[in-house]
């Protein structure tokens, strides 16, 4: 199968540091290669892929200051898949709306995975334009304020099974991983742990749209209790980070549409106390791979039950429901859907006399 992937400009991919959607695209991508699928990644030239890449640009947006609008490069990349696309089976765009009205005019089946938030009015008029097109949700949750979209399936992330494994190493604190912003959490992190008295590690990213936040409202934080800031780490650095953590603190107050960084604990066998909202219901299994919570006193009573949990059976679930392999398959047999129905006769209606 000849395969297009449509990636993010914003990071390489994988990314360096943080990055969710580059992540997926990477792990997707070297997984349908490794399948036997051929497959022409259109990424930023900094890109590492096993699959042929098509350099969109000599790096990520976010590395290059010089950029001034970068809707300009979007466009210039939406417009070179439209003069490829007959080189494709199929063709999969992780880019939200902006290449719809063009794959929606071409001969190639194509489909869209939305890997954001989906509840801001806008959305629910631009997607709506395309409601006919085929779209991917990563949870079911995140489908609920555009449910009229041609909702092909939900395909929850995989990552590869080698990337992340548990470590036999000293666990002595709560971990938070990802992003600095209000709706992560950070806040309510610091204060769980502190309650709990417990040390918290924080690796995170501090965006420069978060870093007033940052400053009036975690730092005065840190603090409380015993908080240690490490800032971003790489994959290389996550198993020994999670593998020495209790659990991972996933506190969040938005209705995330995955949430990477819980397979990625999974992974290393290290359970999750998580808020109820978004996906984390779909992701996480109550009292198996962590606990399920609604406010920060739960969270410190679940952090009491933490010995109940079998860290061997965490990582055996992630093994089960969330590797690579298991999400590239998902969508091939999506793909060979898209294709059949585009080959499929379809009837027309006849006037009547």
């Amino acid at each position: 199968m000849r395969i297009a992937q449509i990636a993010p400009l914003f990071e390489a991919v994988p990314p360096k540091l943080y990055g969710g959607t580059e992540r997926v695209v990477h792990s997707l991508t070297e997984e349908l290669v490794a399948m036997g699928h051929e497959v022409t990644l259109f990424a930023s030239g900094d890109s590492i892929t096993s699959a042929k890449l098509a350099a969109m640009r000599p790096e990520a947006l976010r590395l290059d200051p010089t950029v001034k609008d970068w809707v300009a490069h979007y466009m210039r990349m939406v417009e070179t898949v439209g003069r490829r696309a007959g080189e494709f089976d199929v063709i999969h765009s992780h880019i939200d709306y902006f290449p719809l009205g063009l794959l929606d005019r071409q001969g190639t089946p194509f489909l869209t995975t939305l890997h954001g938030r989906l509840d801001l009015p806008e959305f629910g008029e631009i997607y709506g334009t395309y409601a006919h097109t085929p779209f991917v949700s990563i949870s079911d949750h995140q489908r609920l304020p555009i449910p009229q979209l041609d909702w092909a399936r939900t395909i929850l992330h995989g990552m590869p099974a080698d990337r992340l494994k548990p470590l036999d190493v000293k666990r002595d604190y709560l971990a938070f991983l990802g992003r600095v912003s209000p709706e992560k959490g950070l806040d309510r992190a610091i204060r769980i742990a502190a309650a709990a008295g417990m040390k918290l590690k924080v690796a995170a990213k501090v965006d420069n749209a978060d870093k007033a936040y940052f400053e009036s409202e975690i730092k005065p934080l840190l603090s409380i209790g015993e908080v240690e800031f490490i800032g971003e780490i790489n994959d290389d650095q996550k198993p020994e980070f999670l593998s020495g953590a209790h659990a991972l603190l996933f506190p969040i107050r938005w209705p995330e549409p995955f949430g990477l960084v819980m397979i990625e604990s999974m992974a290393c066998g290290t359970p999750v106390i998580a808020f109820r909202h978004g996906s984390v219901p779909e992701v996480m299994e109550d009292g198996l791979t962590g606990f399920i919570v609604e406010t920060e006193e739960e969270a410190v009573a679940a952090l009491k039950r933490l010995p109940e949990l079998d860290r061997t059976r965490v990582r055996q679930r992630f093994d089960e429901r969330f590797t690579s392999r298991r999400m590239a398959q998902d969508y091939v047999d999506l793909y060979q859907e898209l294709i059949d129905a585009k080959k499929s006769p379809r009837l027309r209606a006849v006037a009547g006399n």
